[in-house]
């Protein structure tokens, strides 16, 4: 086993930080907080200097705003003394935190929730809601990552300097920073924005999980575009149910959160955050209509995917808009699933301002929707066809299947996967059964345990393939193969010239959780390896991400 090596909490606090640190007094960020309808007010020195604002007392940088979030156990103001110790200049806090922050001898700013609050300090301080950076962000079960993708490099195709927020990696202008979070911290977010205006950044692309949106990661922040993917069942450990997740995502698209939503209409969820939006709403269909009647009373300007059709392992495609407009464009990227990501990146762009002729050329000269996104759809090999995806849910998993099967007779897909501990377990038989009725070959396998025992978490995964075997008289091959790398080396030894194999789950990611250890594994370099091994030959690992990351 091979343990991370984590940087210290205040070193990589530092790395969200821009060069030059803003300075403002607490009164002045009193009265931008009133200016934003939160009340507020400040107890002690209130011409106290600020620079920073940091939720981690162990990550506390001099200057910084300590925010003492409460929690579960204990509230965060029971830190305020270790705050100060590490050169904090002040503290925000609630009523029930004031008394024990003003302890330390800092001045206190006190709200009445620090979690609805300190996204605005942040924005105070920093100045991150300048205008004069767009930012575009993008929410939805699956394909948020993608999407993102496309979108910055479509904007970097149209002579646009970008930034990237997201599950895989943040970059600034080039500039790579580790990511932790698929949306970080409302204060290091701010802190991001600052960093990237300082850079020269024209917009910023980021995913907006479901997580970041009901722990206010994205408190302070205004989105010129917001873009909606799909919703289907994950995270529900969380929200309890679809319809609580389906309106954590729907608050992306309040008018004073999101300027403009484009929205993917194809099924009634999508439908149904089209109509609740408070945005100016653009809707995207990228499936033949269900219910055309559905759509009649849909809000907004409306677009459509047309005349999809095969190119290499992609896809041609039209989208038709209002008053008889049409952009050609093309995606190198495998799955009609990846078409409707390149589709809602499109309208995005198109929606911050840029004309349809010129979006049409920077699509005719650049095939910006061909980018690599590590371990999304990801090709390992050719022959035997071989790929790394993400795909850790139910929906995503049959998507990834039947992007994958090849034209063959008799090729067969070969699917590697697990399901993750200490998160939505109602999900693992589904994933079981889905992957026993769209695949011919299942091997089960462990994903990032967590806390939870490996063997369980597989028990739950067969259960539902197998039970969906014998139900439906699948002819399905079930195994059970573990550890992952083991499992992979087995797809890898019965793989036949023509077959598939599909490695889904964990995709770009390079460490596994087992009971709190970080083990190193990466599912492209142990197909790599296991593809050599057996006398294949694999492309080469250009373009791997290498950073830890854990989805939010």
């Amino acid at each position: 086993m091979v343990d991370t090596v984590q940087p210290a909490p205040q070193d990589a606090e530092r790395a969200f930080r821009p060069e030059t640190a803003p300075r403002l007094r607490l009164q002045e960020l009193l009265e931008q907080l009133r200016q934003r309808g939160i009340a507020a007010r400040v107890e002690g020195e209130a011409q106290t200097t600020v620079s920073g604002v940091c939720l981690d007392s162990r990550a506390v940088l001099p200057g910084d705003v300590y925010a003492a979030v409460p929690g579960a156990r204990s509230h965060g103001a029971d830190f305020a003394a270790a705050a100060a110790a590490a050169g904090a200049a002040a503290i925000l806090a609630d009523e029930g935190g004031a008394a024990r922050a003003a302890a330390s001898g800092l001045p206190v700013l006190v709200v009445e929730s620090v979690r609805a609050a300190v996204g605005p300090v942040a924005a105070g301080l920093y100045g991150s809601d300048d205008p004069g950076l767009g930012l575009i962000g993008v929410t939805g079960t699956n394909g948020k990552t993608t999407t993102t993708y496309f979108a910055t490099s479509l904007l970097r195709a149209l002579g646009q300097r970008t930034g990237l927020i997201g599950t895989i990696e943040i970059v600034a202008d080039g500039t790579r920073i580790p990511s932790v979070l698929t949306t970080p911290e409302a204060p290091q977010l701010h802190a991001l924005l600052a960093r990237m205006r300082a850079a020269g950044v024209d917009t910023v692309a980021m995913e907006v999980s479901s997580h970041s949106i009901d722990y206010e990661r994205v408190g302070g922040m205004r989105f010129g575009v917001s873009g909606f993917t799909n919703l289907t069942q994950d995270h529900l450990d969380l929200h309890g149910s679809m319809q609580a997740y389906f309106e954590a995502k729907a608050r992306l698209f309040e008018a004073g959160r999101s300027d403009t939503a484009v929205i993917t209409v194809d099924d009634e969820w999508g439908r149904r955050m089209a109509r609740s939006a408070g945005a100016r709403v653009v809707t995207l269909r990228t499936v033949p209509a269900d219910d055309t009647a559905a759509e009649q009373d849909l809000p907004g300007e409306a677009w459509r995917v047309e005349a999809i059709a095969p190119r290499g392992l992609g896809h041609d495609f039209e989208l038709h808009g209002p008053d008889g407009a049409v952009l050609r464009a093309h995606t190198g990227l495998p799955g009609l699933f990846n078409v409707s990501n390149a589709a809602l990146a499109v309208l995005m762009v198109h929606a911050t301002g840029v004309g349809l002729d010129e979006l049409q050329r920077a699509l005719d000269d650049a095939d910006p929707l061909t980018v690599a996104v590590p371990g999304r759809m990801q090709v390992v090999c050719e022959e035997p066809a071989a790929v790394v995806d993400f795909a850790h849910n139910s929906d995503a998993l049959e998507r990834a299947i039947g992007a994958v099967r090849g034209h063959h007779p008799g090729a067969r897909v070969i699917v590697v996967f697990g399901a993750t501990g200490d998160r939505d377990s109602t999900k693992r038989a589904t994933m079981g059964a889905v992957a026993a009725r769209h695949a011919d070959v299942v091997i089960v396998t462990d994903d990032d345990p967590h806390s939870e025992e490996p063997g369980g978490i597989r028990r739950q995964v067969l259960d539902g393939a197998l039970q969906a075997v014998a139900a439906e008289g699948l002819s399905s091959q079930v195994s059970e193969v573990f550890p992952r790398a083991d499992a992979i080396v087995a797809a890898v030894a019965m793989a036949r010239p023509q077959d598939t194999i599909l490695v889904a789950g964990r995709g770009h990611e390079v460490w596994q959780d087992v009971a709190g250890t970080n083990v190193a594994l990466d599912d492209r370099a142990e197909l790599r390896q296991a593809l050599a091994a057996a006398g294949h030959a694999p492309r080469p690992a250009e373009g791997d991400s290498t950073e830890p990351t854990a989805n939010g």
